[in-house]
């Protein structure tokens, strides 16, 4: 069975002018998985133009187990352009599930959560905890900041304990089924839409 190739194949006929092209995509077709907008714009093109869009939300995500989800999140911050993706504990981290989105997405790396505190706190960026824990306010009940920090736990076990003392507040997002948790992915791309809804205009064509 054959399989349908992704993007799009040599530039046909004379190439377009502009320093955003890439030769080689030109030549060779580009296969990145990027929208139809950025079809043969070399990678650091395309940064430069997502930096002049980006969002005043960060989100941070602990990794203290090699979390299989932190590269949901690095693609769901990628898709709603988030400033950067903070990872706090361990460097390593699974990047297939990104999808090589990672290529375009800044990425911070924090030893400890006081080290992630010690940036975050200067630039006056609250820090709101995603969590289904007793007494957190939902999600789908309040304004999410314009600048802010959503901060997500580890698969499992969920915030630390000393990642529950940093936060400003406390968010839950409204389960309905008998699962006791959605993952970490998963509650990143409501968290970061929540923010979306409630401050982006709409994307480019």
């Amino acid at each position: 069975m054959m399989t349908e190739e992704v993007g799009v194949g040599p530039w046909p006929g004379e190439w377009p002018l502009g320093e955003q092209y890439d030769p080689e995509l030109l030549a060779h077709g580009d296969r990145r998985n990027v929208v139809d907008r950025y079809r043969y714009w070399s990678r650091e093109a395309v940064i430069a133009d997502l930096d002049n869009r980006r969002h005043s939300f960060h989100v941070a995500i602990e990794n203290w187990q090699h979390d299989f989800n932190i590269g949901a999140v690095v693609r769901n911050a990628n898709a709603f352009l988030a400033a950067e993706v903070h990872i706090i504990g361990l460097r390593r981290w699974n990047r297939r599930g990104a999808m090589v989105t990672d290529r375009y997405q800044h990425i911070r790396h924090h030893p400890t959560v006081d080290d992630f505190l010690a940036w975050a706190y200067p630039e006056d960026l609250p820090v709101i905890g995603i969590d289904n824990l007793p007494g957190a306010r939902r999600i789908e009940t309040v304004t999410l900041p314009r600048r802010c920090v959503l901060l997500l736990g580890q698969e499992g076990p969920g915030l630390s304990e000393a990642a529950r003392r940093a936060c400003a507040e406390l968010l839950s997002i409204a389960q309905y089924g008998s699962t006791r948790s959605i993952n970490a992915g998963v509650a990143s791309g409501i968290a970061m839409h929540s923010w979306i809804r409630a401050h982006a205009g709409p994307p480019p064509d």
